[in-house]
Protein backbone atom coordinates (compact mmCIF):
# COMPACT_ATOMS: atom_id res chain seq x y z
CA UNK A 1 0.00 0.00 0.00
CA UNK A 2 2.53 2.23 1.16
CA UNK A 3 4.27 1.49 -2.73
CA UNK A 4 0.91 2.54 -4.24
CA UNK A 5 0.80 5.94 -2.51
CA UNK A 6 4.28 6.91 -3.05
CA UNK A 7 3.70 6.27 -6.94
CA UNK A 8 0.50 8.43 -6.55
CA UNK A 9 2.37 11.40 -5.18
CA UNK A 10 4.88 11.18 -7.31
CA UNK A 11 2.49 11.23 -10.44
CA UNK A 12 0.79 13.96 -9.04
CA UNK A 13 3.49 16.07 -9.33
CA UNK A 14 4.80 15.37 -12.91
CA UNK A 15 1.14 16.47 -13.76
CA UNK A 16 1.81 19.35 -12.10
CA UNK A 17 4.96 20.35 -13.86
CA UNK A 18 3.48 19.68 -16.64
CA UNK A 19 1.09 22.08 -16.47
CA UNK A 20 3.58 24.60 -15.14
CA UNK A 21 5.44 24.08 -18.17
CA UNK A 22 2.49 24.76 -20.56
CA UNK A 23 1.30 27.93 -19.45
CA UNK A 24 4.72 29.05 -19.38
CA UNK A 25 4.96 28.10 -23.03
CA UNK A 26 1.70 30.01 -23.47
CA UNK A 27 2.90 32.94 -22.01
CA UNK A 28 5.20 35.48 -24.50
CA UNK A 29 8.79 35.52 -22.56
CA UNK A 30 8.87 39.33 -22.95
CA UNK A 31 6.13 42.47 -23.43
CA UNK A 32 5.16 42.36 -27.19
CA UNK A 33 7.28 44.63 -29.49
CA UNK A 34 5.51 47.97 -30.49
CA UNK A 35 5.12 48.63 -34.03
CA UNK A 36 6.48 51.82 -35.14
CA UNK A 37 4.18 53.89 -36.73
CA UNK A 38 5.87 55.23 -39.52
CA UNK A 39 8.82 54.18 -41.87
CA UNK A 40 11.23 56.83 -40.13
CA UNK A 41 10.61 55.31 -36.75
CA UNK A 42 11.34 51.92 -37.77
CA UNK A 43 14.62 53.40 -39.28
CA UNK A 44 15.32 54.71 -35.45
CA UNK A 45 14.13 51.63 -33.98
CA UNK A 46 16.35 49.04 -35.85
CA UNK A 47 19.04 51.54 -35.04
CA UNK A 48 19.01 51.68 -31.72
CA UNK A 49 18.71 47.92 -30.92
CA UNK A 50 22.06 47.85 -32.83
CA UNK A 51 23.63 49.96 -30.66
CA UNK A 52 25.81 47.97 -27.81
CA UNK A 53 25.30 48.35 -24.33
CA UNK A 54 29.23 49.54 -22.94
CA UNK A 55 27.67 48.70 -19.35
CA UNK A 56 26.81 45.08 -20.06
CA UNK A 57 29.63 42.50 -20.31
CA UNK A 58 27.38 40.29 -22.71
CA UNK A 59 26.87 43.32 -25.59
CA UNK A 60 28.17 41.27 -28.62
CA UNK A 61 24.95 39.32 -29.31
CA UNK A 62 22.05 41.73 -30.97
CA UNK A 63 19.80 38.61 -30.03
CA UNK A 64 20.28 39.05 -26.00
CA UNK A 65 21.66 35.95 -25.43
CA UNK A 66 24.35 36.61 -23.58
CA UNK A 67 28.20 35.19 -24.82
CA UNK A 68 30.15 32.38 -23.00
CA UNK A 69 32.88 33.20 -20.67
CA UNK A 70 35.78 35.13 -22.78
CA UNK A 71 38.38 32.31 -24.35
CA UNK A 72 40.71 34.88 -23.56
CA UNK A 73 40.16 34.56 -20.11
CA UNK A 74 43.53 32.53 -19.75
CA UNK A 75 45.68 35.58 -21.76
CA UNK A 76 49.07 36.45 -20.31
CA UNK A 77 48.64 40.01 -19.15
CA UNK A 78 51.50 42.46 -19.49
CA UNK A 79 51.59 43.99 -16.52
CA UNK A 80 54.59 46.61 -16.86
CA UNK A 81 53.47 50.48 -15.84
CA UNK A 82 56.20 51.50 -18.48
CA UNK A 83 53.85 50.08 -21.24
CA UNK A 84 50.73 52.36 -20.39
CA UNK A 85 50.24 55.65 -21.87
CA UNK A 86 46.93 56.40 -20.41
CA UNK A 87 46.08 57.66 -24.29
CA UNK A 88 43.82 56.66 -26.34
CA UNK A 89 45.39 57.09 -30.48
CA UNK A 90 43.12 59.66 -32.33
CA UNK A 91 44.85 60.02 -35.56
CA UNK A 92 45.14 57.88 -38.28
CA UNK A 93 48.95 56.54 -37.10
CA UNK A 94 47.63 53.14 -35.96
CA UNK A 95 48.11 49.57 -36.58
CA UNK A 96 45.84 47.92 -38.86
CA UNK A 97 45.35 44.09 -38.66
CA UNK A 98 44.16 42.73 -42.50
CA UNK A 99 41.63 39.98 -42.05
CA UNK A 100 40.23 37.59 -44.80
CA UNK A 101 37.21 37.10 -43.96
CA UNK A 102 36.50 33.97 -45.19
CA UNK A 103 39.14 32.43 -43.44
CA UNK A 104 39.19 34.46 -39.58
CA UNK A 105 36.69 32.98 -37.39
CA UNK A 106 33.42 30.83 -38.42
CA UNK A 107 30.59 31.59 -36.24
CA UNK A 108 27.75 28.93 -37.92
CA UNK A 109 29.89 26.05 -38.75
CA UNK A 110 29.59 26.16 -42.16
CA UNK A 111 33.11 26.09 -42.26
CA UNK A 112 33.58 29.90 -43.68
CA UNK A 113 34.27 33.18 -41.64
CA UNK A 114 31.51 35.73 -41.44
CA UNK A 115 31.52 38.78 -39.64
CA UNK A 116 29.67 36.92 -36.87
CA UNK A 117 32.86 35.19 -36.48
CA UNK A 118 34.84 38.72 -36.02
CA UNK A 119 32.39 40.13 -33.31
CA UNK A 120 32.77 36.91 -31.77
CA UNK A 121 36.60 37.25 -31.87
CA UNK A 122 37.12 41.10 -30.83
CA UNK A 123 38.34 40.25 -27.59
CA UNK A 124 41.39 39.17 -29.01
CA UNK A 125 42.11 42.07 -31.43
CA UNK A 126 41.09 44.78 -29.32
CA UNK A 127 39.47 44.72 -25.54
CA UNK A 128 39.13 48.51 -25.49
CA UNK A 129 41.82 49.69 -23.17
CA UNK A 130 45.25 49.62 -24.29
CA UNK A 131 46.87 49.67 -21.11
CA UNK A 132 45.27 46.70 -20.34
CA UNK A 133 48.20 44.06 -21.09
CA UNK A 134 45.56 41.83 -22.89
CA UNK A 135 44.58 41.14 -26.72
CA UNK A 136 46.76 42.33 -29.27
CA UNK A 137 45.60 45.99 -29.50
CA UNK A 138 45.16 46.80 -33.11
CA UNK A 139 43.23 50.03 -33.81
CA UNK A 140 42.43 49.48 -36.73
CA UNK A 141 40.75 46.48 -39.37
CA UNK A 142 40.83 45.99 -42.90
CA UNK A 143 38.50 43.08 -44.20
CA UNK A 144 38.80 42.47 -47.59
CA UNK A 145 35.53 42.57 -49.87
CA UNK A 146 32.65 41.08 -48.09
CA UNK A 147 29.77 42.21 -50.72
CA UNK A 148 27.68 39.71 -52.40
CA UNK A 149 30.31 37.33 -54.64
CA UNK A 150 30.17 34.02 -56.25
CA UNK A 151 34.07 33.64 -55.80
CA UNK A 152 35.53 32.36 -52.25
CA UNK A 153 37.70 35.79 -52.13
CA UNK A 154 34.66 38.19 -53.30
CA UNK A 155 36.75 40.15 -55.63
CA UNK A 156 34.05 39.93 -58.27
CA UNK A 157 31.30 41.93 -57.15
CA UNK A 158 27.86 41.32 -58.46
CA UNK A 159 25.73 43.47 -55.71
CA UNK A 160 27.91 46.29 -53.67
CA UNK A 161 24.71 47.00 -51.43
CA UNK A 162 24.03 43.34 -49.98
CA UNK A 163 26.98 41.43 -47.42
CA UNK A 164 27.69 37.83 -49.23
CA UNK A 165 25.36 35.54 -47.14
CA UNK A 166 28.42 33.08 -46.12
CA UNK A 167 29.70 36.33 -44.63
CA UNK A 168 26.60 37.32 -43.05
CA UNK A 169 24.04 40.40 -43.05
CA UNK A 170 24.22 44.66 -43.24
CA UNK A 171 22.92 44.29 -39.39
CA UNK A 172 26.40 42.23 -38.84
CA UNK A 173 28.23 44.50 -40.57
CA UNK A 174 26.55 47.70 -38.55
CA UNK A 175 26.93 45.98 -34.90
CA UNK A 176 30.53 44.90 -36.04
CA UNK A 177 31.32 49.20 -36.95
CA UNK A 178 29.50 50.30 -33.47
CA UNK A 179 31.85 47.35 -31.77
CA UNK A 180 34.70 49.12 -33.39
CA UNK A 181 33.77 52.39 -32.69
CA UNK A 182 33.38 51.64 -28.96
CA UNK A 183 36.82 50.29 -28.89
CA UNK A 184 38.55 52.99 -30.49
CA UNK A 185 39.10 51.20 -33.60
CA UNK A 186 39.05 51.82 -37.59
CA UNK A 187 37.14 49.73 -39.75
CA UNK A 188 37.91 49.85 -43.29
CA UNK A 189 36.42 48.25 -46.09
CA UNK A 190 37.98 46.62 -49.32
CA UNK A 191 36.81 48.59 -52.58
CA UNK A 192 36.79 47.19 -55.66
CA UNK A 193 36.45 50.43 -58.07
CA UNK A 194 38.35 48.83 -61.00
CA UNK A 195 35.94 45.75 -62.05
CA UNK A 196 32.84 44.02 -60.88
CA UNK A 197 32.00 40.27 -61.61
CA UNK A 198 30.78 39.21 -64.41
CA UNK A 199 27.55 38.29 -63.16
CA UNK A 200 26.44 42.04 -61.89
CA UNK A 201 23.28 43.43 -62.81
CA UNK A 202 25.26 46.50 -63.98
CA UNK A 203 27.25 44.24 -66.39
CA UNK A 204 24.05 42.70 -67.17
CA UNK A 205 22.48 45.60 -68.47
CA UNK A 206 25.74 46.44 -70.48
CA UNK A 207 25.82 43.40 -72.15
CA UNK A 208 21.98 44.23 -72.80
CA UNK A 209 22.45 47.73 -74.17
CA UNK A 210 25.05 46.49 -76.87
CA UNK A 211 22.80 43.36 -78.02
CA UNK A 212 19.85 46.04 -78.61
CA UNK A 213 22.13 48.28 -80.10
CA UNK A 214 20.70 50.82 -77.74
CA UNK A 215 23.26 53.20 -77.67
CA UNK A 216 21.12 55.72 -75.31
CA UNK A 217 20.72 53.45 -72.33
CA UNK A 218 22.62 54.24 -69.20
CA UNK A 219 24.33 51.29 -69.17
CA UNK A 220 25.90 51.09 -73.17
CA UNK A 221 29.65 52.86 -71.73
CA UNK A 222 29.48 51.48 -68.22
CA UNK A 223 32.47 49.63 -68.71
CA UNK A 224 35.00 49.48 -71.36
CA UNK A 225 35.13 47.86 -75.05
CA UNK A 226 36.29 48.31 -78.04
CA UNK A 227 33.72 47.86 -81.45
CA UNK A 228 34.22 48.32 -85.22
CA UNK A 229 34.20 51.90 -84.61
CA UNK A 230 36.16 51.94 -80.52
CA UNK A 231 39.16 50.33 -81.61
CA UNK A 232 40.57 47.82 -78.89
CA UNK A 233 43.95 49.55 -77.18
CA UNK A 234 47.10 47.98 -77.39
CA UNK A 235 48.08 45.73 -74.65
CA UNK A 236 44.37 45.82 -73.12
CA UNK A 237 42.72 42.32 -73.02
CA UNK A 238 39.01 42.30 -74.23
CA UNK A 239 36.39 39.64 -74.30
CA UNK A 240 33.81 39.35 -76.83
CA UNK A 241 30.29 40.06 -75.84
CA UNK A 242 27.92 37.37 -77.28
CA UNK A 243 26.06 38.38 -79.82
CA UNK A 244 27.73 41.61 -80.98
CA UNK A 245 30.83 42.58 -83.10
CA UNK A 246 31.68 44.90 -79.50
CA UNK A 247 34.09 43.09 -76.42
CA UNK A 248 35.12 44.14 -72.78
CA UNK A 249 38.12 44.93 -71.64
CA UNK A 250 38.76 42.12 -68.98
CA UNK A 251 42.56 42.18 -68.05
CA UNK A 252 42.34 40.28 -64.82
CA UNK A 253 39.79 37.52 -66.20
CA UNK A 254 36.43 37.15 -68.39
CA UNK A 255 34.64 36.85 -64.86
CA UNK A 256 35.71 40.20 -63.95
CA UNK A 257 34.80 43.00 -66.42
CA UNK A 258 36.16 46.60 -65.75
CA UNK A 259 34.54 49.63 -65.69
CA UNK A 260 34.64 52.64 -68.32
CA UNK A 261 35.67 55.84 -66.10
CA UNK A 262 35.23 57.95 -68.96
CA UNK A 263 31.32 57.27 -68.08
CA UNK A 264 29.82 60.10 -65.69
CA UNK A 265 27.07 57.03 -64.87
CA UNK A 266 29.42 54.63 -64.05
CA UNK A 267 31.69 57.13 -61.68
CA UNK A 268 28.59 58.23 -60.12
CA UNK A 269 27.67 54.68 -59.42
CA UNK A 270 30.58 53.97 -57.54
CA UNK A 271 31.02 57.26 -55.56
CA UNK A 272 27.23 55.73 -54.35
CA UNK A 273 29.07 53.10 -53.27
CA UNK A 274 32.00 54.71 -51.25
CA UNK A 275 29.33 57.15 -49.93
CA UNK A 276 26.85 54.49 -48.72
CA UNK A 277 28.88 52.99 -46.21
CA UNK A 278 30.98 55.83 -45.14
CA UNK A 279 27.16 57.32 -44.34
CA UNK A 280 26.88 53.57 -41.88
CA UNK A 281 30.00 54.44 -40.28
CA UNK A 282 32.50 52.81 -42.16
CA UNK A 283 36.15 55.02 -41.38
CA UNK A 284 37.20 54.54 -45.15
CA UNK A 285 38.66 51.91 -47.40
CA UNK A 286 41.36 49.91 -48.91
CA UNK A 287 41.42 50.17 -52.76
CA UNK A 288 42.01 47.41 -54.65
CA UNK A 289 44.11 47.55 -58.20
CA UNK A 290 44.08 51.32 -58.06
CA UNK A 291 46.68 51.39 -61.51
CA UNK A 292 44.27 49.27 -63.47
CA UNK A 293 41.43 51.81 -63.37
CA UNK A 294 43.04 53.42 -66.41
CA UNK A 295 44.95 50.25 -67.48
CA UNK A 296 48.47 50.95 -68.38
CA UNK A 297 48.19 54.85 -67.69
CA UNK A 298 49.09 55.68 -64.09
CA UNK A 299 48.43 59.70 -64.64
CA UNK A 300 44.74 59.08 -65.73
CA UNK A 301 44.76 56.38 -62.74
CA UNK A 302 46.11 58.95 -60.27
CA UNK A 303 43.69 61.96 -61.73
CA UNK A 304 40.93 59.65 -61.31
CA UNK A 305 41.88 58.94 -57.59
CA UNK A 306 42.31 62.63 -56.75
CA UNK A 307 38.35 63.75 -58.06
CA UNK A 308 37.30 60.42 -56.43
CA UNK A 309 38.82 61.02 -52.76
CA UNK A 310 37.91 64.52 -53.23
CA UNK A 311 34.39 64.43 -53.67
CA UNK A 312 34.08 61.78 -50.66
CA UNK A 313 36.49 63.83 -48.72
CA UNK A 314 34.29 66.86 -49.67
CA UNK A 315 31.63 64.97 -47.61
CA UNK A 316 33.71 63.14 -44.87
CA UNK A 317 37.02 64.76 -44.25
CA UNK A 318 38.04 62.68 -42.00
CA UNK A 319 37.83 59.33 -44.09
CA UNK A 320 41.18 56.42 -44.04
CA UNK A 321 42.13 55.51 -47.39
CA UNK A 322 44.95 53.32 -48.46
CA UNK A 323 45.12 52.02 -51.91
CA UNK A 324 47.19 49.06 -53.87
CA UNK A 325 49.52 50.51 -55.87
CA UNK A 326 52.08 47.13 -56.72
CA UNK A 327 54.85 49.49 -58.27
CA UNK A 328 57.96 50.67 -57.58
CA UNK A 329 58.39 54.57 -55.57
CA UNK A 330 58.65 55.79 -58.98
CA UNK A 331 54.78 55.04 -59.68
CA UNK A 332 53.37 55.35 -56.22
CA UNK A 333 54.43 58.92 -56.23
CA UNK A 334 51.99 59.58 -58.92
CA UNK A 335 49.38 58.69 -56.12
CA UNK A 336 49.99 59.20 -52.86
CA UNK A 337 49.36 63.11 -53.16
CA UNK A 338 45.36 61.83 -53.11
CA UNK A 339 45.72 58.32 -51.25
CA UNK A 340 47.91 56.74 -48.67
CA UNK A 341 49.58 53.42 -50.44
CA UNK A 342 50.73 50.52 -49.13
CA UNK A 343 54.97 50.26 -49.75
CA UNK A 344 55.79 47.16 -51.43
CA UNK A 345 59.61 48.10 -51.67
CA UNK A 346 59.95 47.50 -47.70
CA UNK A 347 57.32 44.29 -48.20
CA UNK A 348 57.76 40.40 -48.97
CA UNK A 349 61.49 38.66 -49.11
CA UNK A 350 62.92 40.62 -51.33
CA UNK A 351 62.21 44.27 -49.31
CA UNK A 352 63.86 46.12 -47.20
CA UNK A 353 62.46 45.04 -44.06
CA UNK A 354 63.13 41.40 -44.75
CA UNK A 355 66.73 41.89 -46.26
CA UNK A 356 67.65 43.91 -42.82
CA UNK A 357 66.11 41.05 -40.39
CA UNK A 358 68.17 38.54 -41.85
CA UNK A 359 71.43 40.36 -41.18
CA UNK A 360 71.54 43.64 -43.31
CA UNK A 361 72.11 47.32 -42.16
CA UNK A 362 69.00 48.89 -40.35
CA UNK A 363 70.46 52.22 -41.04
CA UNK A 364 70.09 51.53 -44.49
CA UNK A 365 66.93 50.69 -44.07
CA UNK A 366 66.23 53.83 -42.01
CA UNK A 367 67.46 56.26 -44.02
CA UNK A 368 65.20 54.86 -46.94
CA UNK A 369 62.22 55.11 -44.62
CA UNK A 370 63.50 59.24 -44.19
CA UNK A 371 64.22 59.78 -47.99
CA UNK A 372 60.54 58.00 -48.63
CA UNK A 373 58.70 60.16 -46.28
CA UNK A 374 60.65 63.39 -47.30
CA UNK A 375 59.19 62.94 -50.65
CA UNK A 376 55.76 62.02 -49.53
CA UNK A 377 55.19 64.66 -47.34
CA UNK A 378 56.10 67.03 -50.68
CA UNK A 379 53.37 66.07 -52.29
CA UNK A 380 50.95 65.41 -49.27
CA UNK A 381 51.92 66.43 -46.08
CA UNK A 382 49.69 63.82 -44.20
CA UNK A 383 50.94 60.95 -46.23
CA UNK A 384 51.90 57.96 -44.36
CA UNK A 385 54.48 55.23 -44.54
CA UNK A 386 52.41 51.95 -45.03
CA UNK A 387 54.61 49.14 -44.51
CA UNK A 388 53.58 45.50 -44.25
CA UNK A 389 55.54 41.84 -44.39
CA UNK A 390 52.50 40.07 -46.01
CA UNK A 391 49.37 40.28 -47.43
CA UNK A 392 46.73 37.87 -48.92
CA UNK A 393 48.36 38.27 -52.22
CA UNK A 394 51.44 37.35 -50.95
CA UNK A 395 53.47 34.19 -48.97
CA UNK A 396 53.03 34.49 -45.87
CA UNK A 397 56.90 35.87 -44.39
CA UNK A 398 57.01 32.83 -41.94
CA UNK A 399 57.98 30.85 -44.84
CA UNK A 400 61.51 32.69 -45.25
CA UNK A 401 62.26 34.07 -42.05
CA UNK A 402 63.45 32.09 -39.31
CA UNK A 403 61.60 32.19 -35.80
CA UNK A 404 63.78 30.40 -33.65
CA UNK A 405 66.98 32.21 -35.61
CA UNK A 406 64.84 35.73 -34.35
CA UNK A 407 64.52 36.91 -37.88
CA UNK A 408 60.73 37.00 -37.18
CA UNK A 409 61.02 38.97 -34.53
CA UNK A 410 63.41 41.44 -35.85
CA UNK A 411 61.33 42.14 -38.62
CA UNK A 412 58.46 42.72 -36.65
CA UNK A 413 60.28 45.07 -34.56
CA UNK A 414 61.21 46.83 -37.80
CA UNK A 415 57.63 47.25 -39.33
CA UNK A 416 56.27 47.78 -36.48
CA UNK A 417 58.19 50.56 -34.49
CA UNK A 418 58.00 52.66 -37.23
CA UNK A 419 56.80 55.27 -38.84
CA UNK A 420 52.95 55.52 -39.49
CA UNK A 421 49.95 52.87 -40.18
CA UNK A 422 51.61 49.20 -40.34
CA UNK A 423 49.62 46.54 -41.56
CA UNK A 424 49.49 43.17 -39.47
CA UNK A 425 48.18 40.18 -41.78
CA UNK A 426 45.88 37.72 -39.54
CA UNK A 427 48.35 34.98 -38.41
CA UNK A 428 51.56 36.97 -38.66
CA UNK A 429 51.30 37.37 -34.70
CA UNK A 430 51.10 33.44 -34.48
CA UNK A 431 53.66 33.00 -37.34
CA UNK A 432 51.68 31.60 -39.48
CA UNK A 433 52.86 30.02 -42.79
CA UNK A 434 51.56 29.87 -46.58
CA UNK A 435 53.02 29.92 -49.88
CA UNK A 436 51.84 29.66 -53.59
CA UNK A 437 54.23 26.32 -53.94
CA UNK A 438 53.64 23.89 -56.95
CA UNK A 439 50.16 24.07 -57.10
CA UNK A 440 50.47 27.95 -58.03
CA UNK A 441 47.35 28.93 -56.32
CA UNK A 442 46.46 32.66 -53.80
CA UNK A 443 43.96 30.09 -51.53
CA UNK A 444 47.42 28.67 -49.99
CA UNK A 445 48.13 32.33 -48.86
CA UNK A 446 44.43 32.85 -47.08
CA UNK A 447 44.72 29.39 -44.97
CA UNK A 448 42.27 29.30 -41.75
CA UNK A 449 43.41 31.06 -38.86
CA UNK A 450 45.15 28.60 -36.27
CA UNK A 451 42.77 29.33 -33.32
CA UNK A 452 42.64 25.62 -31.80
CA UNK A 453 39.70 26.20 -29.43
CA UNK A 454 37.16 24.21 -31.67
CA UNK A 455 36.56 27.58 -34.29
CA UNK A 456 35.08 25.71 -37.29
CA UNK A 457 36.79 28.03 -40.06
CA UNK A 458 38.11 26.00 -42.97
CA UNK A 459 41.20 26.53 -45.62
CA UNK A 460 39.11 28.24 -48.42
CA UNK A 461 38.23 26.22 -51.77
CA UNK A 462 41.47 25.07 -53.74
CA UNK A 463 44.26 24.83 -51.18
CA UNK A 464 46.84 22.98 -51.13
CA UNK A 465 49.12 23.66 -48.29
CA UNK A 466 49.50 21.31 -45.40
CA UNK A 467 52.50 22.47 -43.36
CA UNK A 468 50.44 24.85 -41.04
CA UNK A 469 52.29 25.44 -37.53
CA UNK A 470 50.25 23.35 -35.27
CA UNK A 471 50.77 26.17 -32.06
CA UNK A 472 47.56 28.57 -32.21
CA UNK A 473 46.12 31.28 -30.17
CA UNK A 474 44.70 29.09 -27.54
CA UNK A 475 48.00 27.87 -26.68
CA UNK A 476 50.15 31.42 -27.39
CA UNK A 477 47.94 33.69 -25.45
CA UNK A 478 48.92 31.98 -22.71
CA UNK A 479 52.49 31.70 -23.34
CA UNK A 480 54.51 34.53 -21.92
CA UNK A 481 57.40 34.11 -24.87
CA UNK A 482 54.75 33.60 -27.49
CA UNK A 483 54.94 35.02 -30.62
CA UNK A 484 51.47 36.55 -29.73
CA UNK A 485 52.36 38.07 -26.18
CA UNK A 486 55.92 39.72 -28.71
CA UNK A 487 53.42 41.20 -31.18
CA UNK A 488 51.23 42.27 -28.13
CA UNK A 489 54.02 43.88 -26.14
CA UNK A 490 55.66 45.76 -29.55
CA UNK A 491 51.99 47.32 -29.94
CA UNK A 492 52.12 48.28 -26.84
CA UNK A 493 55.49 49.70 -26.28
CA UNK A 494 54.76 51.76 -29.77
CA UNK A 495 51.67 53.25 -27.79
CA UNK A 496 53.06 54.16 -25.18
CA UNK A 497 55.74 56.02 -27.19
CA UNK A 498 53.47 57.97 -29.66
CA UNK A 499 56.81 59.68 -31.01
CA UNK A 500 57.52 56.92 -32.87
CA UNK A 501 54.24 56.50 -34.74
CA UNK A 502 53.75 60.31 -36.28
CA UNK A 503 57.28 62.28 -34.80
CA UNK A 504 59.43 63.90 -37.56
CA UNK A 505 62.17 61.05 -38.68
CA UNK A 506 65.55 62.00 -38.75
CA UNK A 507 67.58 58.19 -40.05
CA UNK A 508 70.59 57.29 -37.51
CA UNK A 509 73.30 54.77 -38.01
CA UNK A 510 76.13 52.88 -35.87
CA UNK A 511 79.10 53.44 -37.99
CA UNK A 512 80.91 50.01 -38.64
CA UNK A 513 78.42 47.75 -37.30
CA UNK A 514 74.47 46.88 -38.67
CA UNK A 515 73.25 48.95 -36.01
CA UNK A 516 70.92 51.86 -36.99
CA UNK A 517 67.50 53.40 -36.66
CA UNK A 518 65.88 56.84 -36.49
CA UNK A 519 65.27 59.80 -34.08
CA UNK A 520 61.82 60.93 -33.78
CA UNK A 521 60.19 64.01 -32.38
CA UNK A 522 56.96 64.78 -31.48
CA UNK A 523 55.67 67.51 -29.13
CA UNK A 524 58.69 68.80 -28.74
CA UNK A 525 59.74 65.05 -27.30
CA UNK A 526 62.20 62.83 -28.78
CA UNK A 527 62.74 59.37 -28.92
CA UNK A 528 65.23 57.48 -30.34
CA UNK A 529 64.40 53.94 -31.94
CA UNK A 530 68.09 52.00 -32.77
CA UNK A 531 68.27 48.04 -34.00
CA UNK A 532 70.45 45.42 -33.77
CA UNK A 533 70.12 42.78 -36.52
CA UNK A 534 72.98 41.39 -36.30
CA UNK A 535 74.08 37.94 -34.54
CA UNK A 536 76.35 39.90 -32.18
CA UNK A 537 75.52 42.03 -28.97
CA UNK A 538 77.25 46.05 -30.09
CA UNK A 539 78.07 48.88 -28.18
CA UNK A 540 76.61 52.44 -28.37
CA UNK A 541 78.30 55.25 -27.88
CA UNK A 542 75.22 57.77 -26.60
CA UNK A 543 78.00 60.80 -26.00
CA UNK A 544 75.89 64.29 -27.12
CA UNK A 545 72.59 62.65 -28.26
CA UNK A 546 71.01 64.10 -25.03
CA UNK A 547 69.43 60.22 -24.53
CA UNK A 548 69.23 59.01 -20.52
CA UNK A 549 66.45 56.42 -20.40
CA UNK A 550 66.03 53.41 -21.86
CA UNK A 551 62.18 53.11 -22.78
CA UNK A 552 61.99 49.86 -23.87
CA UNK A 553 64.08 46.80 -25.29
CA UNK A 554 62.54 43.89 -27.13
CA UNK A 555 63.96 41.26 -29.26
CA UNK A 556 66.17 37.87 -28.29
CA UNK A 557 67.89 39.51 -25.76
CA UNK A 558 68.00 42.80 -23.93
CA UNK A 559 69.93 45.59 -23.53
CA UNK A 560 71.46 47.94 -20.72
CA UNK A 561 72.64 51.66 -20.34
CA UNK A 562 74.91 52.79 -18.10
CA UNK A 563 75.77 56.95 -18.37
CA UNK A 564 76.11 57.26 -22.16
CA UNK A 565 76.98 53.56 -23.05
CA UNK A 566 74.61 51.40 -24.43
CA UNK A 567 74.64 47.82 -24.69
CA UNK A 568 72.20 46.41 -27.31
CA UNK A 569 71.93 42.69 -27.98
CA UNK A 570 71.95 40.29 -31.00
CA UNK A 571 68.69 40.90 -32.94
CA UNK A 572 67.26 43.30 -30.58
CA UNK A 573 65.67 47.06 -30.60
CA UNK A 574 65.15 50.04 -28.23
CA UNK A 575 63.58 52.90 -27.68
CA UNK A 576 65.64 55.35 -25.64
CA UNK A 577 64.34 59.11 -24.41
Amino acid sequence: MKKVLCLILALLTLLSLLCACAKQAEAPETEPLQQPETEAEAEAGAENQLQPNAADPHYHSISGVPKPPSFMDAEYVLDDPSLRSGKKTKDNARVFYEIFVGSFSDSDADGIGDLRGIINRMDYLNDGDPDSGRSLGVEGIWLTPIFKSPSYHKYGVTDYYTIDPKFGTMDDLRELIALCHERNVKLILDLTINHSGSRCQWFSNFVAAHQRGDTESDFYDFYSWCGPDRPALSGHRYQTIPGTGDAYECNFADTLPEYNMDSEIARQALLDVAKYYLEMGVDGFRFDAVPHIYYGNNLRSAAFMDWYLGELRAEYPDMYAVSEVWANDSITDLYVAHTNCFNFTTSQYGGLISATARGGSAGVYALYVENYLNRIHRYNGDALYVPFLSNHDTDRSAGYLSLSGGQIKMAANLYILNSGSPFIYYGEELGMRGYRGESDTDANRRLAMVWNDGDTVRDPVGSTFDDQITTGVAEQIEDPDSLYTYYKKLLMIRHANPEIARGTYKAYSVPGTQVGGFFATYKKSTVLVLHNPSRSAVTVDLSGLGLSELRAAIGMGGASLSGTTLVIDAQTSVVLK
